[in-house]
Parts: C-alpha cells; structure tokens; sequence
C-alpha cells in the first residue's frame, strides 16, 4: 500500500489533516526537495502550491533532509540483530521528527504565528500516527497543538473537533499522565476563554494548575503558563486584583529562575575570566519554545502594567527588570539596554530601593561587556552609586 492510501484510511475525510504538501508535484525550483514521499500526487481541493510554499516555509525545509532515511528502501540484513538494530535506527528517527515538529509548532504558537504553526503540528500527528497507531495516547498533544493552532485561527469549529478527538483519546487510554491531563485542560481553558465562557475556562485551568504542579510543582516556570492564562480569564472579567497577583505571582515565578543566571555570571565575573570564560557564556537554560514562551507571557504582562497603573510600582520594576534579564540572556541586548534603562530610573524613583538599582547597576554591567556600545552610559550608571 503506498503511503498515500494509507494517510487517506489513516485521517479519513478531515481535510485539515492532510500535509499540504501532499497534494501535487513539489516545484524544484521554488522547493529543491526530492524525496519522493513529498512527490505523491494526491489531489486535495483545498492544496495547492500556496500550501505546499507554506508547508516548506512552516517546517519541511528543517526536515527534509532528515526524510530521506525513513523512505528509502531498507538494506538487507545477514543476521536478526542487524534487522533489529536497523529497526531501532528507524524508530529513534521518527521520534525525533515527531519531537522536532510538535517544537517547531510549539514555537509558532507562542509568536502568535498560529497559521505557520499548522504545517509542522501535521507533521508531527502523522509521524505520530506512524509510531504509535490511531488511537495511541501519543497522539494528544498534536491534536492540542492544531486546536490552539484553530482557536489562534478563529476556527472554533474546528478547534473543538480536534479537542473532543484528544479528550476521547484520553478516555479509552488506561496510560494517561498528567502532563497529558495538564495539556488537555490548558487548551480547553484557551477554548472557552475564545468562546467567552469564562466560568468553564476557569475550572478547566484550575485543573491545569492542578496536574501541571503536580509535576513540576507549583513555583516551576512550566506551571507559570496556567496561572498567566488564568490571569487572563480574571482580566477579562474585570477582577483585576485576582488577575493582578496571578500576573505577580507569574513574574515572580520567571524573575527567581532567570535571576539565577544572572547571579551566576556575575560570580563568574570576579574570578579569571581564562579559568572559567565558558561559563559565563548566555544560556537562558531554556529550549526555544519555552524563550518563545517566556517573551510572550513576560511582555504581555509588562504591557499590561503599563497600561493599566496610574503611578508606576514595583510591581511594574520587577517585570522591566526580569523581562530586561530575558532578552540579556537571549542576547537581544539592545531590547536588554532600554529595559534595563527603565528600571534603573524607575528604582530611584521608588523608595527603599537600593538594593534593586545596585543590581540593575550589575546587569548593565554585563550588557556592555557583551556590547561595547552600551559601556558609555553603563560607566554613568555605575557612577551613580558612588
């Protein structure tokens, strides 16, 4: 059965689940792939080269090269532990696909790029269903992923398909973790948060809340995502003291883990740059999904408090600084500079906070030390604590 049969039985008539570059012959010229699984001539009336420029654009460009593998034909073995070994190749490949795709289209998600998300969540539901079966638990967070993608999309429809095809998954699974409940539950927080049903997102994020914690407990950056979507059910409703301190309660939570890493480099800084130069490398200690996340949460919740405080406060210095410290780490140091900048005089402004401008003296001084151009009004910084 060639592969396209198989796709067909495998996602049936739900056209938005098709790749879409499955459809018609790949141009060479505007898409230098060969592997001929991207080469199948399956005819879906909503494909077309617009698509398959979208899908190339999304993620096939990353995975192209890592295709060729998985479809050529398999060598022939001498012995049962060459054709295992060969298996376990083909197996380790596939699922790094499927981890590569569902991040590419994590990442999308976070940009707010939900349309160039869909392409790479795609790809990793059918790897997905490639490895695992049609009705594996496995398959849930590609479903979630096309979900979020829809509701960024407007297509309500279609979001609350994908999600009542996970939910039912979950249901006839006997091996469901709580991540895979904290997903479930997250997404359907965004869904009806979209529908404006705020009563059903807030108990569907309360248990997001719940698993989420339950792994990686309650103070972790990977649970700060549910409090920061709950904040914005209560934001939405108008209780903005419950939504305020889910907003600090969320920057409180990325200053302490970013921080960290602040700290740790200027304890590097005072011993022999030779001895020890590697380690004051920047590394957010995050993977690019969770940066995308972090600039997305970190700087909705600093245009917020921009917005909506009459007198600024130090709620609003602790996210500057904190978002200031992100994009250090991320080596966006312009973008670092000016927030730096802004908390600094927001720190003299405020009383009793010497502390907190001695260290944004600090973090400024490790922007210049990675850019030059900023040393000038970094040595008038350090003059002012004298």
């Amino acid at each position: 059965m060639m592969f396209c049969d198989w796709y067909r039985r495998a996602v049936g008539s739900n056209l938005l689940l098709w790749p879409s570059c499955m459809s018609g012959l790949l141009e060479a010229q505007a898409m230098p792939c060969r592997v001929s699984l991207w080469a199948l001539s399956c005819h879906v009336p909503t494909s077309g080269v617009a698509h398959q420029r979208a899908d190339w654009a999304s993620i096939h460009e990353k995975i192209c090269q890592l295709l060729i593998p998985l479809r050529t034909t398999m060598p022939f073995y001498n012995s049962e532990e060459e054709r295992r070994h060969g298996r376990e190749q083909l197996l380790q490949r596939q699922k790094h696909l499927i981890e590569l795709c569902y991040k590419v289209a994590q990442k999308y998600l976070f940009e707010g790029k939900h349309e160039e998300s869909v392409p790479a969540a795609l790809h990793s539901l059918r790897f997905r269903i490639n490895v695992y079966g049609l009705n594996s638990v496995e398959l849930v967070p590609a479903y979630l992923l096309l979900s979020e993608a829809s509701i960024g999309l407007g297509h309500i429809v279609q979001a609350e398909e994908y999600l009542s095809q996970a939910q039912w998954t979950v249901l006839k699974s006997t091996d469901c973790n709580d991540e895979i409940h904290s997903l479930l539950h997250r997404n359907l927080g965004l869904l009806y948060t979209a529908k404006e049903k705020y009563e059903d997102a807030r108990y569907h994020l309360a248990n997001d809340i719940y698993f989420a914690s339950c792994i990686y407990g309650s103070e972790d950056i990977r649970t700060s995502g549910a409090y920061f979507l709950m904040a914005n059910v209560f934001f939405h409703q108008k209780k903005m003291d419950i939504a305020d301190s889910l907003y600090t309660k969320v920057t409180d939570i990325w200053h302490t883990f970013l921080n960290q890493h602040i700290q740790s480099q200027l304890r590097v800084r005072k011993t022999p740059a030779d001895i020890l130069a590697k380690e004051s490398e920047n590394d957010t200690g995050l993977d690019e999904p969770q940066e995308a996340e972090a600039v997305h949460i970190l700087e909705t919740i600093l245009e917020i408090r921009e917005h909506t405080e009459k007198e600024k406060s130090e709620v609003t210095l602790k996210i500057l600084k904190t978002v200031a410290i992100l994009h250090y780490l991320m080596m966006n140091l312009s973008k670092a500079h000016e927030l730096a900048v802004k908390a600094y005089f927001l720190s003299k402004e405020l009383p009793d906070k010497k502390y907190e401008s001695e260290a944004l003296r600090g973090l400024l001084g490790l922007i210049a030390s990675k850019n030059p151009v900023t040393l000038k009004a970094t040595k008038f910084f350090a003059n002012q604590g004298h």
